[in-house]
């Protein structure tokens, strides 16, 4: 290997591990903040489910999973039923995570590796969480649009949250003959019970949220 190629070598790993250290570094921010907003029990539940959700939808990019997961419903939607899916995919995306949640307790994560995708220009992320019956590895998928991160996907036990929503909301559509604005319909339905199921398991775990960072 000629020196020149050497350097250019040393460069690129350089580079490549400046970014994926610097999206995890994002990554933990973001994670403490809606975990802290998970286990403050000084505000009401609505609030607190608020402040997780507005954190998810800064942090996730929820318009292009949205978009990914209508598959080709999408392009045949009008532009006012698209905003709206939006819209409702967030909340639902915000949904699953908050009940996702209600799960950890009393449990210790840590970010234990990332590197950086330099062909798909992706961050992925390993998070281990412990726990009392084992270790449970996250991979977030990281990447910077417009000079900031967002995360695209979760993959938790080798199953991408992505595409098993897409395969979820295929099923939905099929149902309605790939209508985009009757799945909307069923998705505000949905969202509507999962948020009133939700703010019930707070109310018996407020007090007993408490997962301690590595």
């Amino acid at each position: 290997m000629s020196f020149l190629c050497k350097v250019f070598f040393i460069l690129f790993l350089s580079t490549t591990t400046l970014f994926a250290d610097e999206a995890s570094n994002w990554l933990k921010q973001q994670i403490d903040t809606i975990l802290d907003a998970y286990k403050n029990t000084s505000i009401s539940k609505v609030d607190r489910f608020n402040l997780i959700e507005d954190s998810i939808n800064n942090n996730f990019a929820g318009a292009g999973i949205a978009k990914f997961v209508a598959g080709n419903s999408w392009s045949s939607a009008s532009k006012e039923t698209k905003k709206e899916y939006i819209q409702l995919f967030k909340k639902h995306l915000a949904l699953n995570i908050s009940s996702i949640m209600q799960g950890y307790s009393n449990q210790e994560y840590e970010l234990i590796n990332s590197k950086y995708d330099e062909k798909n220009k992706v961050s992925m992320i390993n998070m281990e969480i412990y726990t009392d019956t084992g270790n449970l590895l996250v991979t977030w998928r990281v990447k910077k649009s417009k000079d900031r991160y967002f995360v695209i996907d979760l993959i938790v036990a080798d199953i991408s949250l992505v595409v098993t929503k897409r395969s979820e909301f295929h099923s939905m559509l099929k149902r309605v003959d790939g209508k985009l604005i009757e799945l909307n319909d069923i998705l505000r339905s949905q969202n509507e019970s999962s948020y009133s199921l939700l703010n019930n398991k707070w109310i018996v775990r407020q007090h007993h949220l408490f997962i301690r960072r590595r």
